[in-house]
């Protein structure tokens, strides 16, 4: 027993330096972004690394607001991506219940045929999507990424696992004391899918946030354009101001930061619960 428990001992001491040293190796680049973003553009690529400037420019993050429309940058993609989450959280639960928990002709060939979806890369129905999209005449308006984003058949694949871990007996005590369906999603499914309600949360804010090729695609005009964008006109118009290139980065970021570590305690119990059933 006592060997035994050396072994695990040491297994378990390998688990956390691997773990360690990943996390460091992922943390980097983080790291190098926020000590470049206080530096001169001169001082961003010396070696070696001067991880803590000697001289901070905090005027860089000043001086970011001034360079380009950063504000209504951050503006328009805040705006998209409160509006698509959300949707797709309206959207993605709603039908999940449907295919989780009720009964209807053709349920499953239907689950997996929207399911396959996802199989699809988007840049195959890109162009028809930009046509129908033309024809509505929603080019250069956030209506046309907001309708474009709004139903996700991954939210739908991982609200519906969840659901299924629910009891049905629930719903079916729900439906004899005289709640209809609606109300049965409203007001117990919905309390009870918090864990997955917030992975899906997190899973949307961060893709439409850091979406880069839609806005492109779609929005031509300044004033419209989102917070990737404004970055990529910013690194056009001033290629040689790494630092201050830095510095807009770790502003883009911050927002994706707050929302993960605000539901990230309920990210790994989302992910795992949805897995329960298939």
């Amino acid at each position: 027993m006592r060997i035994a428990g050396q072994k695990l001992t040491g297994k378990l001491a390998a688990i956390y330096a691997t773990v360690i040293i990943i996390t460091i190796v992922m943390l980097l680049p983080f790291a190098w972004m926020l000590s470049a973003s206080l530096k001169l553009s001169s001082e961003v690529f010396v070696f070696p690394i001067e991880w803590i400037p000697s001289n901070p420019q905090w005027s860089n993050y000043v001086d970011i607001w001034t360079k380009i429309p950063l504000a209504l940058f951050i503006y328009n993609t805040s705006k998209l991506t409160i509006i698509v989450t959300l949707l797709q959280l309206f959207t993605s639960s709603f039908a999940a219940y449907a295919f989780a928990k009720l009964h209807f002709p053709y349920k499953n060939a239907l689950f997996l045929g929207y399911i396959a979806t996802i199989a699809m890369p988007w840049q195959v129905y890109m162009v028809p999507q930009f046509l129908l999209m033309r024809e509505f005449g929603l080019n250069n308006t956030h209506l046309a990424l907001i309708c474009l984003q709004a139903f996700t058949a991954f939210g739908v694949f991982l609200m519906r696992q969840f659901y299924m871990s629910i009891p049905t007996e629930l719903c079916e005590a729900a439906r004899i004391d005289g709640m209809n369906e609606y109300q049965i999603w409203a007001k117990i499914m919905l309390p009870l899918s918090k864990p997955a309600l917030s992975t899906l949360t997190i899973f949307t804010f961060v893709t439409t946030w850091n979406d880069f090729l839609g806005p492109m695609i779609y929005l031509t005009k300044t004033e419209l354009k989102t917070i990737q964008i404004g970055l990529r006109m910013f690194i056009s118009q001033y290629s040689a101001e790494y630092g201050l290139i830095m510095a807009a980065s770790v502003v883009a970021l911050i927002p994706v930061l707050i929302v993960f570590l605000s539901l990230q305690r309920f990210f790994v119990e989302g992910v795992a619960s949805s897995g329960i059933k298939g």
